[in-house]
């Protein structure tokens, strides 16, 4: 079987699982989150002893994992973690760099390597949980009403969360697809070529363009209809500009890591695709900026 067909088989079966556990929310996106930033971690310490370093491999993919499962519990109000067992965990860390590592172990690496895979996937991922269940939309759904009479049945039983968090997962993919076309139709002068020798500055251009298109798309047939929100049309072009950066900043910034290690991908995992970093580079950098960005740029719209 062909690397294409790989990925298309991959891609047929993953995403809708994937986009089913986005609108469900819930146990099923926490369990999602889990498990892509539990990989992830794997993937981010496997590139770092690559790179020389000898983080704690195991704390490190154990506490990413638990990361969204406490932001699941935190949601549901059962239980929050406490600053101070944060703080502690974090201490501990770095008390097992001196016992387990030595001046010979390069414990500096171990401890910054260990809580950067942790705050780099574990908690960059668990954004996508904040967007889905972001303060706005209850507010929307309390207040401002859902779902338009003339969407069909299924679409108005979703929550306004799961459609929220599509946005910037939606926007993201077409920033890549935006990317890839008009830098191959158009693409000569190199972006950043000690980098990602591939992306080009045209294909940067297009990425953006492409970001603005489907934020205008999603929000006018989609968010609006479905739950009754909107954005200005500077909200619509900073809200693109901002994902489409991000997203290209997440990749540049992966690619930075396995151009230092020496590995062409996180892992072998996904067939044709490589592994979950690859995947997910772009969102662990999108996620958080779409979080921030919500308070300020959406506005009650129902439809007309």
């Amino acid at each position: 079987m062909s690397e294409l067909s790989k990925r298309v088989l991959f891609a047929v079966v993953a995403a809708p699982l994937a986009i089913a556990a986005v609108l469900l929310g819930g146990a099923s996106l926490a369990a999602l989150l889990a498990i892509a930033a539990a990989v992830g971690a794997w993937e981010f310490f496997r590139i770092a002893r690559a790179a020389g370093h000898a983080p704690f491999d195991t704390a490190g993919i154990a506490l990413a994992g638990l990361v969204p499962l406490v932001v699941h519990a935190h949601y549901l109000g059962l239980w929050t973690l406490p600053l101070s067992v944060a703080a502690v965990l974090v201490l501990a860390i770095m008390a097992a760099a001196i016992w387990f590592r030595g001046v010979a172990g390069k414990p500096l690496g171990a401890a910054a390597t260990t809580l950067m895979g942790v705050v780099y996937t574990g908690v960059m991922l668990s954004f996508a949980y904040g967007v889905r269940y972001h303060d706005v939309t209850r507010w929307y759904e309390g207040v401002a009403g859902i779902a338009s009479p003339s969407l069909p049945q299924w679409m108005q039983r979703v929550a306004p969360g799961g459609w929220l968090l599509l946005l910037p997962l939606v926007v993201t993919w077409g920033s890549d697809i935006g990317a890839y076309f008009v830098g191959r139709a158009f693409g000569k002068a190199k972006l950043i070529p000690s980098v990602s020798p591939g992306k080009t500055r045209a294909g940067a251009l297009g990425a953006l363009a492409a970001s603005v298109l489907l934020t205008w798309l999603i929000v006018r047939f989609v968010l609006r209809p479905a739950i009754s929100v909107g954005m200005t049309p500077i909200g619509i072009v900073a809200f693109g500009l901002a994902i489409s950066v991000a997203a290209q900043v997440g990749d540049l910034f992966e690619s930075l890591l396995k151009r230092e290690s020496g590995v062409k991908d996180s892992s072998k995992l996904l067939p044709g695709h490589g592994g979950v970093l690859d995947r997910v580079d772009s969102l662990l950098f999108v996620l958080p900026v779409a979080y921030l960005l919500l308070d300020h740029i959406l506005v009650y719209a129902p439809a007309r």
